[in-house]
């Protein structure tokens, strides 16, 4: 049986990958196969117009000296590795995002990611990807492995300040825990209070423990690299790659500054200025040319005002009338979408629910970039699943209200209507802007989950009745 089901699977997976292929005709890898071509010949990168459309190059240097290689493969062969390394990477995501969801439902993992891949293959935005050749997919994959790292970090440190909590022993943790200032956040205060307040013998315990950990960690297989990827200080890397394919996740580097994950972000901006200056040396002509000119041509695929972009932008243009939008009008707009994605993305992860948080930054780079194709909207499918699982935990949850549970199924609906928009987008939807309404919506209203559970207090206040029962004065 299982046997059959892999096979069913894998026959489902090339027949949509199939028809991915023959309907979008890898339009935008022909037109990069060329630019490369002409690159490697000694022409400019960005000088090559496709006869057709009148189309250019909107790829960046790192990931183009990454496809040159497929240039020496014909245009179909090239596909369809692009598309499996998309695949593999949309495995990997959903891995990050949907993995804990199943455990947390009491379900097993590897078949919950496997149905969750399904379904995201069914998606346009995925569809488009593969059948375009575009890089979304990777960029998706390296942002959901930052993630990984984040929520490794985080757990390392759930762990040392449960130790903490262990390890003390005298009254004035909890009187120093109880002065801290109100404003900071609840974890920091109690780990500052510890670091600060604990007596020494409790502190050589806990450093011969940490050493004690350590010693397993290097010993158990790996050494120093099994130690780096178990407390997640790799975290960033990935947001520093994805910023040299697309300038529109330099976003999620704001949002690591904001959150106060200041190792994450100067991580993601040393990774990307390392990559940027090894293509300056690699490439300079062609990095100065991206950077100081073809970045800027939002027109360069094609115009603003194109159907298939569903960007604030791209709607704004169309309402209008004009090939782009007033510019004024659409910086206000825009800035006014960022401030409120990144307050709710911070909210997020302050609540512990860092899959949403990225999600609404993802949602927001979408939104308000310049132009945001279909295959550029990937952000929508994990949006869905928060959707989804906020509507379950509402609506199976006992405890809770009625109304809470009507809230509950009101995001179970509209987490079924998000997904078939994803499933199939007629012309219609395009003309009267669906998509785009959709993201905006989604910035505005998408639920968080509780994921952190409530970190203890040093010493808990006994509890006393008071001696007056009744307000005292009235």
């Amino acid at each position: 049986m299982r046997f059959a089901l892999v096979a069913v699977g894998v026959l489902v997976t090339a027949a949509i990958i199939t028809h991915s292929l023959q309907r979008y005709g890898l339009s935008t890898l022909a037109v990069e196969r060329e630019a490369i071509r002409g690159w490697l010949a000694g022409d400019g990168l960005y000088a090559y117009r496709s006869p057709m459309n009148e189309a250019g190059a909107a790829l960046p240097p790192a990931p183009a000296l990454l496809v040159a290689p497929l240039t020496l493969l014909p245009l179909p062969v090239a596909g369809w590795l692009l598309a499996l390394t998309g695949l593999a990477a949309l495995a990997l995501s959903a891995l990050v995002i949907a993995g804990p969801v199943a455990r947390r439902h009491g379900r097993r993992r590897g078949p919950f990611v496997l149905a969750a891949v399904t379904l995201a293959l069914l998606a346009e935005p995925v569809r488009a990807a593969i059948g375009l050749g575009r890089p979304e997919l990777m960029i998706f994959a390296l942002l959901a492995a930052d993630l990984l790292g984040l929520r490794r970090a985080a757990r390392l440190r759930d762990r040392s300040l449960a130790a903490l909590l262990r390890a003390r022993r005298s009254p004035r943790v909890a009187l120093a825990t109880r002065r801290s200032p109100a404003d900071r956040p609840r974890a920091a205060r109690i780990v500052h209070a510890f670091r600060n307040t604990l007596p020494s013998r409790y502190s050589g315990d806990l450093s011969e423990s940490s050493k004690r950990s350590r010693r397993e960690v290097d010993t158990s297989g790996g050494g120093t690299l099994r130690r780096i990827w178990a407390n997640g200080s790799w975290a960033g890397a990935g947001t520093g790659l994805a910023v040299t394919f697309s300038a529109t996740a330099l976003l999620f580097v704001v949002y690591l500054l904001i959150t106060r994950q200041r190792r994450a972000a100067l991580t993601a901006l040393a990774t990307a200025a390392v990559v940027t200056l090894g293509m300056l040396v690699v490439a300079p002509d062609e990095t100065l040319t991206w950077y100081g000119t073809t970045m800027w041509e939002l027109a360069r695929p094609a115009p603003v005002s194109d159907l298939d972009n569903q960007s604030l932008a791209g709607m704004m243009a169309r309402l209008y009338g004009f090939p782009a939008p007033p510019v004024l009008v659409w910086f206000a707009f825009g800035i006014l979408l960022v401030a409120v994605g990144l307050i709710r993305a911070r909210s997020a992860h302050t609540e512990g629910d860092e899959v949403a948080a990225f999600t609404l930054v993802g949602l927001t780079a979408a939104v308000a970039g310049p132009v945001t194709t279909a295959a550029e909207s990937l952000w929508m499918l994990p949006a869905v699943l928060v959707l989804a699982d906020a509507g379950l935990r509402r609506r199976l949850s006992v405890r809770l209200p009625r109304s809470t549970r009507r809230t509950g199924t009101v995001y179970l609906t509209a987490a079924a209507v998000g997904y078939l928009i994803l499933i199939a987008t007629p012309a219609w939807s395009l003309r009267w802007n669906v998509p785009a309404l959709a993201l905006i919506l989604l910035v505005n209203v998408l639920p968080w989950r509780q994921g952190a559970p409530t970190l203890p207090t040093a010493r808990p206040a006994p509890h006393r009745r008071a001696a007056i029962p009744l307000p005292r004065g009235r």
